[in-house]
């Protein structure tokens, strides 16, 4: 199998494309290395993979109609794409809505079209997200849920992701899974996620800012288990002849963590307290998310196994190592 990897210089996409490479597939990975974090970072993680048997990586913005057409045309044994390209971040979208709809939504479309080309396309699996349940109150989350009230035009440029894909299921008959992921963290995070920002401040000395007065709850999902879940994903491809051959799913650690519990679990990590400086609730955030995962551990055996007591002192000894503390 070749895989095309969109986004593979980025927190899951380097995850996932070392997973399909240890197991022997072919992966072409694209990622336009923009600046909204450190491009140091992705370089370092792109640099895991390079000296990898079977991997090619191409800078492309994936907005930029040619290019992509193009390399779908060299790389003509393609028959399966991962896309996990976007513009993440629910709070930067309030500052730089454009962004979004360049990467979430263009890119979405000639990802699609691209996909159209490709006639021995078995599987397309993209990456959706919890922000997409948005105001829903409803605890666990599920996909047969409502999700029309986003709370961000980052959740807003997921859902039309989530209805362009299955347009394109239904008038093309590309065999298409969305995976809605529940905040992934693990070595090689993000540096504009928590479990980064949280253990900077706690090793720096620093304020750590709770937002909603630390009345929040989140479903951490370790990026092990995420891995696991979308190569699984990836390997049983909804049948053609479903009308259409589209499905939705959540991955999600299926735990409801507190907030406070979170920043006690990384202060015993690090060894020291958090200076928390308690701060009203941010535009476009949710107080919860919670996944109900039993579609995905029923259709491709989905089930993550990781606590934060076992991931978050892996994140740190990462983090450490790679600050060179």
């Amino acid at each position: 199998m070749a895989v095309l990897v969109t986004g593979v210089a980025g927190f899951i996409g380097m995850h996932v494309a070392a997973a399909l490479l240890k197991r022997g597939e072919r992966v072409v990975g694209i990622d336009d290395m923009n600046a909204y974090y450190p491009v140091a970072l992705k370089e370092a993680r792109l640099a895991t993979l390079a000296g990898e048997r079977g991997f090619a990586f191409h800078r492309l913005d994936l907005a930029e109609r040619e290019g992509l057409a193009k390399l779908v045309r060299q790389e003509s044994d393609i028959d399966a794409v991962v896309h996990l390209a976007a513009q993440a971040g629910v709070r930067y979208s309030l500052e730089n809505p454009r962004a979004y709809v360049s990467a979430n939504i263009v890119g979405q479309l000639e990802l699609l079209e691209a996909c159209r080309a490709i006639t021995r396309l078995r599987h397309l699996v993209f990456a959706s997200s919890s922000s997409v349940y948005g105001a829903n109150a409803k605890l666990p989350f599920s996909v047969r849920d409502p999700a029309d009230q986003p709370q961000s035009l980052y959740a807003a440029t997921k859902k039309a992701d989530e209805l362009m894909a299955y347009t394109y299921a239904h008038l093309y008959g590309i065999p298409t899974t969305g995976l809605r992921f529940f905040t992934v963290y693990g070595p090689w995070g993000r540096p504009d996620m928590a479990p980064w920002l949280f253990t900077e401040a706690i090793i720096d000395d620093a304020p750590l800012k709770l937002f909603n007065f630390g009345r929040m709850q989140r479903d951490f999902t370790y990026i092990d288990d995420i891995v696991a879940g979308v190569v699984a994903c990836l390997d049983q491809p909804p049948a053609r002849d479903m009308k259409p051959p589209f499905r939705l799913y959540n991955l999600g650690n299926s735990r409801c963590e507190e907030l406070e519990r979170f920043v006690e679990v990384l202060e015993q990590a690090i060894g020291k307290r958090a200076m928390l400086q308690l701060m009203p609730m941010q535009p476009g955030d949710v107080e919860a998310t919670y996944a109900d995962i039993a579609s995905a551990t029923r259709d491709f055996g989905y089930a993550p196994q990781t606590t934060i007591d076992e991931g978050l002192p892996r994140f740190v000894a990462w983090y450490r190592q790679y600050r060179g503390l």
